[in-house]
């Protein structure tokens, strides 16, 4: 059997490690060989606590001299071994996983943005990452300006003396406008500030913004990462020691970590999150092309489609085309209800991200929370429908989308 010492070499190695395939590393990153067993799953450390061998190591550990585990909300083996395997993928420093996405997000905003702060996002955003800054930060001060980070120059007319974050959401959620990772990556360390990127739509498998300068990258773990529609969970990616460090001075006090044996279910859908983007990515890119040839659509926007107003930026910045489209009816809001109350094999709910392909309509549900005049200014128009694509077969999706499209 590993003795400790071994299991931390193996730790060492997995971290340094690059394979040549993604496909090799979302089997093999951050998953160390038990020591007790030598299983090939990581065990679910379900422990609140861990025992100390003496007085001396208990004070060293929470020096940080020593290295090892104190309780689960400031570490846990099953825990470290997600957040090993997600930094891997992304290339980042190190990682946080939190109770929920929100949690991550919420996190890097109580990182960065102190009494009276400025940050900038995306008009067109997960509702949540909005709300929380306009409702909640706000009672202290906290100022945001929202636009179109399509263009770049809209982010950079906005910048203000008190700007701290930058935050963007490629491809945005919902209408799917890509923002140049790069650029604002320049724009951001040009002026002293950091570049966040949700890469939730994504994946690893698909984008990974720290390799284009991206400081923070956080991901909702419900999504595309677990993949089967049974985890609520986020992680927080930081490419440098320094900032996972200010992260995890905020996290740990405020409690909003993982339980392990959600990380233990994140680790099992991550194996098969190459083999799931593949197919599902596959189904998109063909529905998106029906979808844009069907009478009844007057409008799609799918990042593989010629026709996006990115095209040409996601080739340069992605490795594929990501599994969610969204389209508009001629019919509007009252054809869109008819549409997405008539599907059979899509399930009509929200989320995305998993084997089973999902529709639900942002105006009135995700996205409901913000203004309308705001959700119009990001393009949330009362037409919009969502569409996470999953890994059934394609003949069956297309066929329950023609049969829901002759509803409306």
């Amino acid at each position: 059997m590993l003795c400790s010492k071994g299991r931390h070499d193996q730790e060492d190695i997995l971290r340094q490690r690059r394979f040549k395939s993604l496909y090799t590393e979302v089997i093999h990153a951050g998953a160390p060989i038990d020591p007790v067993t030598e299983g090939i799953s990581v065990p679910i450390y379900q422990s609140s606590t861990f025992p100390f061998r003496s007085a001396e190591h208990g004070a060293g550990l929470f020096t940080g001299a020593e290295k090892g585990f104190i309780y689960t909300r400031l570490g846990n083996p099953t825990i470290k071994a997600l957040e090993d395997c997600v930094a891997s993928l992304e290339r980042g420093f190190a990682a946080l996983a939190t109770a929920s996405g929100m949690a991550a997000i919420s996190t890097v905003y109580m990182a960065y943005l102190d009494r009276n702060a400025h940050m900038i996002g995306p008009t067109a955003i997960y509702g949540a990452s909005r709300t929380v800054i306009e409702n909640e930060f706000s009672r202290y001060g906290v100022e945001a300006d929202f636009v179109d980070a399509s263009d770049i120059r809209n982010i950079e007319k906005r910048l203000r003396p008190n700007t701290r974050l930058i935050f963007i959401e490629t491809p945005a959620n919902p209408t799917l406008a890509v923002t140049d990772i790069r650029a604002c990556a320049r724009l951001a360390h040009e002026r002293g500030l950091l570049l966040v990127a949700d890469n939730t739509f994504c994946s690893p498998i698909v984008q990974r913004p720290i390799e284009l300068g991206a400081d923070i990258v956080v991901h909702s773990l419900t999504k595309f990462l677990n993949g089967h529609a049974d985890v609520v969970g986020g992680i927080i990616v930081a490419r440098t020691e320094e900032t996972f460090n200010r992260l995890k001075s905020v996290l740990h006090p405020m409690g909003g970590t993982m339980d392990p044996h959600q990380a233990w279910l994140v680790l099992r859908g991550i194996k098969t999150l190459a083999v799931r983007m593949e197919k599902c990515q596959a189904n998109a890119l063909k529905l998106a092309m029906f979808l844009e040839s069907h009478p009844k659509v007057r409008w799609v926007n799918y990042p593989g489609l010629e026709s996006h107003l990115q095209h040409d930026l996601v080739k340069r910045q992605m490795d594929g085309f990501g599994a969610m489209i969204c389209f508009g009816l001629k019919g509007g809001f009252e054809a869109c209800k008819k549409m997405i109350n008539s599907v059979k094999v899509c399930t009509l709910a929200v989320s995305l991200g998993g084997v089973e392909s999902l529709i639900q309509h942002p105006a009135s549900m995700t996205h409901s929370t913000v203004p309308k005049p705001e959700r119009e200014e990001g393009g949330i128009t009362d037409d919009l429908i969502r569409f996470s694509v999953g890994c059934e077969g394609f003949q069956d999706l297309r066929d329950d989308l023609e049969q829901a499209l002759a509803q409306a």
